[in-house]
């Protein structure tokens, strides 16, 4: 448990998935808002067992350290209805928040039928038993009704009623903010040279390398010169294409692999001239606003999260992404201007009114969504 200077509001976070962009997240709000924050974490591995046993686990924790807290905030790996049930007494009389960096129904699968809706309807009961919501992109919060609408079509004769209105009378969206300072304060490069086309997402099918890279190998045939940059969090399994691509493209990699130093990637950020996303599955794109932040150029799929995020100018749709790499590829990287325009509403600077206003709210909502004044301990 990580102790934050003493401020007024106390906040017990339970984060069981304590890495990447939920341990970021964290970070960004311990350092952008006015409250005690008081962390207990696990490491980022084995989320199915994390959304099983961390409930219990926290409820004992809590139980054995004879705190109390003023608001509880959960990730949803946290059952959050299981960890009410087993907490200390007092925990039910508190605001309770979620915040969804994901949400099952739309997490990928390999094949469709490998989808277990246990955990899917663990996220369910999760919501409904918070006092508070909140998403960090429409798309996951529209993904995740439509998931329950659906999936409930054929739960037989145990039928819940007004399950979606109840969560969304509870539910906002909100950015997860990001903290810009490190690319900001990056060395900005000289450019010489033909166009760079930066990759700095995982290295996972979800994110649809293999469009990526043969649209690439269609502009190397057409002899459209341009550079390479692929960054990423890569892992011993990944797919095959990669290992293509560093080879068929090698006289035109400037760099290929991930790079652990935040300055060193904020580095590479600014090496590029567009960035580019073919991604199947994305809940928000923080790699994206990293990037369109050191003047890349971004071109995204008309779908997932990209259009709430950019303007249709910097969107394709996906029969078009050669035509409109071609296009893409003779234009300019983005000015100072246009990339602090495009990424200024999703820094912490912007939102940390808001998560404030959200934290600090001083209710509850009972079983009907219907709010409910508590008073501070």
């Amino acid at each position: 448990m990580n102790r934050y200077e003493d401020k007024t509001l106390r906040v017990l976070v339970l984060e069981p998935y304590y890495g990447g962009s939920h341990k970021s997240f964290l970070a960004g709000l311990c350092r952008n808002l006015p409250f005690t924050f008081d962390l207990m974490t696990l490491p980022a591995r084995k989320w199915k067992w994390r959304m099983r046993l961390s409930a219990p686990f926290y409820a004992q924790e809590l139980h054995k350290s004879g705190r109390r807290y003023d608001r509880i905030l959960c990730s949803t790996f946290v059952d959050v209805a299981a960890f009410r049930g087993l907490a200390p007494p007092w925990v039910r009389e508190v605001p309770l928040l979620t915040y969804f960096h994901e949400n099952q129904f739309a997490y990928p699968t390999q094949f469709e039928d490998e989808r277990d809706l246990n955990y899917a309807l663990t996220n369910v009961t999760t919501a409904l038993s918070s006092d508070r919501i909140a998403f960090n992109s429409l798309y996951n919060l529209e993904s995740f009704m439509e998931g329950i609408e659906e999936t409930l079509k054929h739960s037989y004769d145990l039928k819940l009623e007004n399950t979606v209105e109840e969560i969304l009378n509870k539910s906002r969206v909100l950015p997860p903010g990001i903290d810009f300072s490190i690319i900001d304060s990056a060395e900005k490069k000289n450019r010489s040279g033909p166009p760079v086309i930066l990759w700095n997402h995982r290295w996972e099918h979800d994110k649809d390398p293999d469009s990526f890279f043969e649209a690439l190998f269609d502009l190397d045939r057409e002899g459209i010169d341009f550079s390479l940059v692929v960054l990423g969090e890569s892992f011993k399994s990944h797919p095959e294409i990669f290992d293509d691509a560093k080879k068929r493209l090698s006289e035109k990699v400037l760099h290929f692999g991930y790079v652990r130093s935040r300055k060193d990637y904020a580095r590479w950020l600014k090496h590029g001239s567009l960035v580019v996303s073919t991604a199947k599955h994305e809940f928000f794109g923080i790699a994206i606003l990293e990037a369109v932040r050191a003047g890349c150029r971004p071109l995204l799929p008309r779908r997932l999260s990209y259009p709430e995020l950019f303007p249709e100018d910097f969107l394709y749709n996906e029969d078009d992404l050669l035509d409109r790499l071609k296009e893409a590829v003779r234009k300019q990287r983005l000015s100072h201007h246009a990339s602090i325009k495009l990424t200024k509403p999703v820094s912490w600077k912007e939102l940390a009114p808001a998560y404030k206003s959200w934290i600090e709210e001083d209710r509850r909502r009972d079983h009907n969504g219907q709010s409910q004044d508590r008073h501070r301990r």
